[in-house]
């Protein structure tokens, strides 16, 4: 058996020659990727010595070659980082206009040795040349594979919109198999219409445009139905000026509904932060009955453990972040259990005092900060990956900071109910809030229970300072600008309800971000506040009554 597989072996060894010379490995690719290469080469030996008229034959040569590296010495060239070196005439690229220059080789994308800027002459450019560059580069773009670049060359073509780029994208259109760039493409030769001598080509190119989102049609569109600011631009015929008119109010009211949804994306992202800074409150102060003022201390504590912990971790800040969720939660959980033993625990059932303790421990906690750090904020970086925005239209954007802060808190919701639904603590945590005698006389140490709850609200606490320092500043102020608004948000959904204290945080958000554009932000935070002494009045327990120690004090 092993001798017949070491024969077969062998035969195979042999026979792989004479495969390799009957069919050799796609030829035809190999021959054509030369012949580009050489193609390139002789183009590129003759930048150095080309006049302006001979550079613009050879951009247009360039911009036929269709390779990545004729791309990229196309937009070298715009860029004014094309040099060639003056011993031998090899044009490269430099990667910034500096002494010495880092260059690589224009060809190849190979570096080349650093050296003195005096060695090297650049490839000088006019307005007309820069004027080539641009359509060659988006012609070279156009014939990408990638969707994505070629809409970036449409959209680079529209706003520069002339005789040329109009001819480049009429051919394009024929070819193009994308939606979305065959749309972009469809729109720019329609505004290119607009200025047409022909009602009926203007007419035909507002019947097209009318589902546009795009803010430079909106405005053309305006102006041709005599609602901008500049007369000339009212179009003479009154059939069309009529349909522009009515493409307007079409696109108004699209746009109004798109800038609902950001508007109420926008209130969301708010409620978010207000559930993140009340969901841990809702723990102490609700399930406790302890009213803790240091509560926006803690939440201090956990944005300056993501400085810290970026400080350890400067080369990685896009993990940093991850890393610092779970140690602000043990940061600022184990200063709560602290807090517990060393003050709250003496003074269960006197509410008015554990106020005044808890702001002491606010005030002490600030100071440390102001000791350790200094008073001034501390920067904290934003990962790359939160960073830009989802452009979901030319009208609605969500930033992506928003969009994880929402997805961030949900996570956190829904993580801590899992705790006090389906774990001992849990399960000892409601025992305690409902009959601390009770629970007691069954074997529970009710006053580990309060020393863990506490440090869990605190933790919690801690993650929603997380959170906060990517949206504002981290100094010892910052935990001040939220303690209100976290005990405003239990008490409106109900103390002690993780529910309620989701769904006021929530509305109240939502509804500050509702009223902001009719009256303002100020005039809208003293209404909802208004609303909430109104509500309270009738539902002194919120939203949502709990019952328990908390519900019976």
């Amino acid at each position: 058996m092993i001798n017949r597989l070491l024969l077969t072996a062998l035969f195979a060894l042999l026979a792989l020659p004479a495969l390799a010379q009957q069919s050799p490995p796609d030829a035809s690719t190999s021959t054509a990727a030369s012949a580009a290469a050489t193609s390139l080469e002789s183009l590129l030996a003759q930048f150095p010595d080309a006049d302006f008229a001979t550079k613009r034959d050879l951009v247009t040569a360039l911009a036929g070659n269709g390779s990545p590296a004729a791309l990229n010495v196309l937009s070298a060239m715009l860029d004014g980082r094309l040099f060639y070196r003056l011993t031998d005439k090899i044009v490269v690229v430099a990667e910034k206009d500096s002494d010495p220059l880092t260059v690589v080789d224009a060809r190849t994308g190979q570096a080349l040795p650093s050296a003195p800027a005096a060695e090297f002459d650049r490839v000088t450019t006019n307005n007309g040349l820069r004027k080539a560059l641009r359509g060659a580069i988006a012609q070279a773009q156009l014939s990408s594979a990638d969707a994505a670049v070629r809409l970036a060359a449409v959209d680079e073509l529209t706003r520069n919109l002339d005789e040329e780029s109009v001819a480049l994208l009429r051919a394009h259109l024929a070819s193009e198999k994308d939606a979305a760039v065959r749309e972009a493409t469809e729109n720019a030769l329609a505004i290119t219409d607009l200025q047409s001598a022909e009602p009926a080509t203007r007419g035909a190119a507002i019947s097209s445009l009318k589902d546009s989102l795009d803010n430079e049609v909106f405005a053309r569109l305006s102006a041709m139905a005599g609602k901008g600011e500049d007369a000339a631009q009212v179009d003479p015929d009154p059939a069309v000026r009529a349909a522009a008119a009515a493409a307007v109010k079409h696109m108004q009211r699209w746009r109004s509904f798109y800038s609902s949804i950001e508007t109420l994306l926008f209130g969301l992202s708010l409620g978010s932060v207000l559930v993140l800074a009340g969901i841990g409150l809702a723990v102490t102060f609700g399930v406790m009955g302890v009213i803790n003022m240091a509560h926006g201390e803690l939440m201090m504590l956990g944005a300056y453990t993501v400085y810290v912990v970026q400080q350890l971790m400067p080369n990685h800040i896009g993990v940093s972040i991850i890393v610092a969720i779970p140690a602000a939660f043990l940061v600022a959980g184990l200063f709560g259990v602290l807090i517990e033993r060393g003050i709250v625990r003496y003074l269960y059932g006197r509410p008015l005092e554990t106020l005044l303790a808890t702001f002491g421990v606010s005030l002490v906690l600030q100071q440390l900060v102001r000791d350790v750090f200094s008073p001034n904020n501390r920067p904290v970086e934003t990962p790359q990956w939160m960073a830009g925005s989802l452009q979901i239209n030319d009208v609605l954007a969500i930033t992506y900071s928003r969009l994880y802060i929402i997805l961030f808190t949900l996570a956190v919701f829904f993580l801590l109910l899992a705790v006090l639904k389906r774990t001992r603590l849990g399960l000892e945590v409601r025992a305690v809030s409902l009959n601390r005698n009770m629970a007691r006389a069954m074997g529970i140490r009710t006053e580990w229970v309060d020393a863990l709850t506490f440090g869990l609200g605190s933790g919690i606490a801690g993650v929603a300072g997380v959170a906060l320092s990517q949206l504002t500043n981290v100094g010892p102020n910052l935990g001040q600008s939220y303690i209100v608004d976290s005990f405003m948000v239990v008490v409106f959904g109900g103390v002690g309800s993780l529910w309620g204290t989701l769904t006021a945080g929530t509305s109240l958000g939502v509804s500050s971000k509702l009223l902001e554009p009719a009256v303002g932000a100020v005039l809208a935070k003293i209404l909802v506040l208004v609303f909430l002494i109104i509500f309270i009045q009738r539902r002194p327990r919120g939203l949502f009554p709990q019952k328990g120690r908390a519900a019976e004090g």
